[in-house]
């Protein structure tokens, strides 16, 4: 999935195209390398590429041979897309890309056909309209991103840096989306109830949860329970659920889930441990429970993931 074209469109959104272009665009070898091979494509490719300096095409053309495709959000939802747009995205679908919509982008897909059957998101504020338009496309207004390959579709303005490090993660592993995440001074997971690679936030300053998120993180490798986590934060464990839903979007147990298992991934990708030492370092116990729930959320084997995001030069002794 080396190559990705930026396909700006008239009425295209600079937030969201910026965001592509900061992600896919830089160059950045020095976390994964090869990284992406990047151009910005249409007939309003020109003013971005030379702002940016990213390579640009006048034209659709480089659609028909990316990897992925991604499409910004647009100024107008209630106006049809170009044309060409959709014809090119038709084609780029049809030839198996995967394609991604930031924001209002998803009303762009949804023109184009692409969206029905599908579960997508979109803005909050436009989702309403979306599913009234499309009555065949799932809208999920209520998470940050959706990854129904080849079809991935992201809510508003910041969601579209969590999609993008969702695909940086995709693509080259867990500790690249995670150093590319530092460098841009984002978490590298936030909350968004996705099935699929989605994960809780890291604990930030400010964030009531902080010390008991920080201990929780430390005390990985130990069977934690709710009722610990509580007694940490000096909540009931009613209270403390409570508390995790407004500020992480999840509970305390899944919470902690999610942190076993990206745990699991870093150790995965960065150490030569064997299956049975990962599960345990994450608190999961056996090599049996870390395949299946690490199968059931990443969609691949332990081993498997190890294979593909290995880095040879990080052993653990």
């Amino acid at each position: 999935m080396r190559s990705v074209v930026l396909a700006l469109y008239e009425g295209a959104m600079l937030f969201e195209a910026a965001t592509a272009v900061e992600v896919f665009g830089v160059v950045r070898d020095d976390i994964a390398d090869p990284w992406y091979d990047f151009t910005v494509c249409g007939p309003r490719a020109a003013w971005l590429g030379e702002l940016a300096r990213v390579p640009t095409c006048a034209d659709l053309g480089p659609v028909a041979r990316a990897d992925t495709v991604i499409v910004p959000s647009c100024h107008d939802v209630d106006a049809d897309p170009p044309s060409d747009v959709v014809t090119a995205l038709r084609a780029a679908h049809a030839r198996g890309a995967r394609i991604m919509s930031l924001c209002t982008g998803a009303f762009v897909l949804a023109a184009a056909g692409l969206l029905d059957g599908r579960r997508v998101t979109t803005h909050w504020a436009h989702a309403a309209d979306l599913a009234r338009r499309y009555p065949r496309v799932e809208v999920d207004a209520d998470v940050l991103y959706v990854d129904d390959e080849p079809i991935l579709t992201s809510a508003g303005k910041a969601a579209c840096m969590d999609l993008s490090l969702h695909v940086v993660r995709k693509d080259h592993g867990a500790a690249a989306a995670n150093t590319l995440a530092r460098r841009l001074v984002v978490p590298p997971h936030r909350s968004g109830g996705q099935a699929q690679f989605i994960s809780t936030p890291s604990p930030v300053t400010g964030n009531p949860l902080e010390p008991v998120m920080r201990w929780a993180i430390e005390q990985l490798h130990e069977p934690l329970t709710v009722e610990q986590l509580a007694a940490m934060a000096s909540m009931s464990s009613r209270n403390l659920a409570r508390h995790f839903v407004a500020t992480t979007g999840t509970t305390p147990l899944r919470w902690l889930h999610n942190q076993r298992l990206h745990r699991a991934q870093e150790l995965l990708e960065t150490t030569d441990l064997n299956i049975d030492v990962v599960a345990t370092r994450t608190g999961m116990g056996t090599a049996a429970t870390l395949r299946r729930h690490f199968h059931r959320t990443v969609g691949v084997a332990p081993d498997t993931y190890r294979r593909t995001f290995r880095r040879a030069s990080h052993v653990d002794s």
